[in-house]
């Protein structure tokens, strides 16, 4: 009766992981059908503890996130120790960390790029907003890549390549977003460089500097996205390969977006449409 009551929790948990992600993940939801099928749970599982910590630091005071934040890491601990779990999704967090080998540090890398946002919304430099982004976004990349079955450490750096691009694409998207919790990620240097107040910034404001400055980071990301891609060729497995590619595809096709629409990025928020991303599995199932 253990057992079987164990199997029930633990179905229940990747259940709930896959319902979550389809709610707030859809481009990774999408893409993720083409998994196998424990591959996909370990996935959902995954985002689910990584979305948890990202909403510890958006929707709640200073005191509450830290508790959540707090909580979180020690769920986290508590899976890898093989201490008592009491939610469902924890144990399927548990079984997939256990079944891919993922390290315990790379969340403890991620959970410090969480901690930044409770303590720091300003980033001077880009190097500054690297460190940020490796910790909540490059970090993921390595996490998959446990889970696509992947320990060639010369794939590594591409797998965090995405990840950053991935992340720098989020900044883009949600600058108003971000503007209205009181963060700015766009690095202050190049703010001044290009011009562009955070006055320009709250007000709206998308005139020829700002244009340039957007221009800019786009280039930036592509540039992140073009190396991944030279991690993609490196996988072997074709449906991995397909995966990532149109992961790497559907998420850079929002810099695209926020081309087409002129810079706005205040007035609505960039997206791939359905039929772009139908568009991108059909082109990249005829080349697999």
């Amino acid at each position: 009766m253990h057992n079987e009551a164990n199997h029930k929790a633990l179905k229940s948990g990747f259940a709930q992981a896959r319902k979550i992600t389809r709610r707030h993940a859809k481009i990774f939801y999408f893409a993720s059908h083409f998994l196998p099928g424990p591959k996909q749970n370990a996935a959902y599982a995954i985002y689910v503890a990584c979305r948890d910590s990202d909403e510890a630091v958006d929707n709640m005071r200073f005191s509450e996130k830290q508790k959540l934040l707090d909580k979180i890491k020690c769920d986290i601990e508590a899976a890898y120790k093989g201490s008592a779990l009491n939610e469902d999704t924890l144990l399927a967090f548990r079984d997939t960390i256990k079944k891919f080998n993922i390290p315990e540090y790379y969340f403890k890398e991620l959970l410090e790029g969480m901690q930044m946002d409770l303590v720091k919304n300003r980033y001077q430099s880009f190097e500054e907003l690297y460190a940020y982004c490796y910790k909540v976004a490059g970090v993921i990349g390595l996490i998959m890549l446990k889970v696509f079955g992947y320990d060639n450490p010369g794939i590594q750096k591409y797998a965090i390549d995405l990840g950053i691009a991935m992340q720098l694409t989020n900044i883009l998207r949600d600058i108003k977003e971000d503007w209205d919790k009181g963060r700015v990620y766009l690095p202050q240097d190049e703010l001044c460089n290009f011009g562009v107040s955070e006055e320009d910034i709250a007000e709206g404001k998308i005139d020829d500097n700002f244009k340039r400055l957007i221009q800019f980071q786009i280039k930036r990301a592509r540039d992140y996205y073009a190396s991944s891609r030279e991690g993609i060729k490196l996988i072997d497995s074709r449906r991995m390969r397909f995966v990532i590619l149109s992961m790497h595809q559907m998420y850079s096709g929002i810099l695209d977006a926020i081309e087409h629409c002129g810079f706005d990025v205040f007035s609505h928020r960039a997206y791939t449409c359905g039929p772009r991303k139908a568009y991108i599995v059909l082109k990249n199932m005829a080349r697999a």
